[in-house]
């Protein structure tokens, strides 16, 4: 850890002025400002996010061509066919789409993708809703670039709504309507909502419609009953949350906390998550979204479909106890991948005498396809690389890459194709298809690469804060304010805190000798902190630490506490 951090340019007169418009305390103000949020209005307009700030969705392409065919598909009786794929922000647009034109009168019919099937609307999804009676499809998370499935139920005159948001191939689509905010024609300004966050709006723009059309049952429903979804897929596919996002993510939040939806009340009990619990990104991100993603990275994600679309508690309670048992098994499969993975990468490096390579690829013919990408981030984790994990079946494997900053994954397979069949994604993740025989040869072209783009040196920059706190700043009622920062996550990351100067009174390891606790003292003021798989010797007690971690609150069978989340400590250094 480097023995300074890069303190954001201190701006008092902002500081001054935010917290006394908004009654805020000064360390709630300093993050603020570090934020380019100078502003009272736009600050509190931030930290109070409202429905009835989104913006119109006026400008999306075929959002009212939409609407118009699967009008036509109600009021003429037509049964709808509803596609999605297998993650969670597929799982939960199906849902989405699924409970809203239910809502209005609709007869659906649902179907995921399954993972053996591979990504997107197939052939075969398409010509089982043309064999089952639909009279048009809605595709949710995929469709974009599945022209072939979309022009085989065109031959059958069934039309095809699309919702996605993966990049748009060049050509006209076969569909009747495409949503997608990565259009070139997209005059929405905000471009990064998730396939959810546009079934959100497509269902609600046709209540809409219903509703002044005096459509009986339009008026009774409320769309706002889906935002429990939103807010699972929008934060699982870690999307950035952002004006619209962070206004339907935060609102989503709210629903899952009153656990209305019996398929939510079901996934909560199995994942131990209390009705009194606080409910944020992180519960979505460990608590339910593994659950949920963990039937479609083993097979089949129709079962996490049937949980959320249950309609009572003993089906729901049935299905959400099926789906635990998946996700254990996922759980045991990710964990033998992983301690294989590991022990691949460091043969590698004691193949290098001792050094980490610049990129860490492993594969073996046992791994389990939908695992890969979990572990491949691990990976990143602990050696700070780009890495790329292959499940071999036969002579084919099927791969997932993660990475670091630094380097674009995208580009990065781009540069050894001729070394691979098939490779699609973008900067952060990707995935890949190579076979056996070309393995070895495309792990030493990748690292080669990755070699050149991030040079043999990798000198750690000193982490940029969002402000300098004192211990005394990081009580209950400070820490819940900068709560209100929240939900954190991809372009609105938890506020990254340096404390200097604090004293280390205790420290003890927890948890089987996995985690440092901390006990800590600056002038007056005590608290804690916690440093989840620190574990080695800690500070000795009566030594000046600088700490760099999260303010946040431990909430614990109905008691809570204040605690700093370590992200690193180190003997006191001078802060720039």
């Amino acid at each position: 850890m480097p023995g300074t951090w890069r303190v954001p340019s201190p701006n008092a007169a902002a500081e001054t002025r935010l917290m006394q418009a908004l009654k805020i305390r000064a360390l709630t103000a300093r993050v603020l400002v570090s934020r380019s949020l100078t502003e009272p209005d736009d600050a509190a307009r931030f930290m109070n996010p409202r429905l009835g700030d989104l913006r119109p969705p006026d400008g999306m392409p075929d959002l009212e061509r939409a609407q118009e065919c699967l009008e036509q598909a109600i009021r003429e009786g037509k049964t709808i066919g509803v596609f999605g794929d297998y993650d969670v922000d597929g799982v939960t647009s199906a849902a989405i789409i699924t409970l809203g034109l239910r809502a209005m009168g609709a007869t659906v019919q649902t179907r995921v993708a399954t993972r053996h099937a591979g990504y997107g609307f197939n052939p075969e999804a398409a010509a089982y809703f043309a064999e089952v009676g639909c009279g048009t499809v809605v595709t949710c998370d995929c469709g974009t670039s599945d022209h072939a499935s979309i022009k085989l139920l065109r031959e059958r005159g069934i039309p095809t709504v699309v919702i996605d948001h993966h990049q748009v191939p060049s050509g006209e689509s076969p569909a009747q309507a495409l949503i997608n905010p990565h259009r070139a024609d997209n005059r929405f300004p905000f471009k990064g909502l998730a396939s959810c966050g546009i079934a959100f709006y497509l269902m609600a723009a046709l209540r809409t419609r219903f509703r002044a059309q005096g459509r009986p049952g339009a008026a009774q429903w409320d769309p706002r009953e889906l935002l429990d979804l939103v807010a699972l897929g929008s934060i699982a596919d870690v999307v950035p949350l952002q004006h619209e996002n962070r206004i339907l993510v935060a609102a989503g939040l709210r629903e899952l906390q009153k656990q209305q939806r019996p398929g939510i009340r079901a996934l909560a009990e199995q994942a131990e998550v209390h009705p009194d619990d606080a409910v944020d990104a992180t519960t979505v991100s460990f608590r339910y979204a593994p659950r949920i993603n963990a039937a479609g990275r083993l097979g089949d994600a129709q079962r996490a479909l049937d949980v959320l679309l249950a309609t009572n508690e003993t089906e729901a309670k049935e299905r959400a106890l099926v789906l635990e048992g998946i996700n254990k098994e996922r759980q045991r499969i990710q964990h033998n991948v992983a301690e294989a993975a590991f022990e691949e990468a460091e043969a590698l490096i004691r193949q290098a005498d001792g050094e980490v390579p610049a990129a860490i690829v492993v594969g073996a013919k046992d791994w389990h396809v939908g695992v890969v990408g979990i572990v491949a981030a691990k990976l990143v984790d602990r050696y700070g690389r780009p890495a790329i994990v292959v499940g071999f079946e036969n002579e084919r494997g099927r791969g997932s890459a993660r990475t670091v900053p630094e380097f674009d994954l995208y580009h990065g397979l781009k540069a050894v194709g001729e070394h691979i069949e098939v490779y699609g994604g973008h900067a952060a993740a990707a995935g890949l298809t190579v076979r056996f025989d070309r393995f070895a040869g495309f792990r030493e072209a990748f690292v080669q690469q990755a070699a050149r783009v991030l040079g043999q040196a990798r000198i750690e920059p000193a982490p940029v804060v969002d402000a300098v706190a004192e211990l005394s700043e990081l009580d209950i009622d400070g820490v819940l304010e900068l709560e209100r920062i929240g939900p954190f996550g991809n372009a609105n990351t938890q506020p990254l805190l340096a404390l200097p100067g604090v004293t280390a009174t205790a420290h003890r390891l927890i948890g089987n000798g996995q985690h440092l606790q901390l006990s800590l003292s600056q002038g007056l003021a005590v608290g804690d902190a916690i440093g989840f798989g620190m574990a080695g010797a800690g500070p000795s007690p009566g030594v000046q630490v600088d700490l760099l971690g999260f303010a946040e609150i431990n909430r614990f069978r109905g008691r809570q506490n204040a605690r700093v989340r370590l992200k690193n400590w180190n003997v006191s250094a001078e802060v720039s």
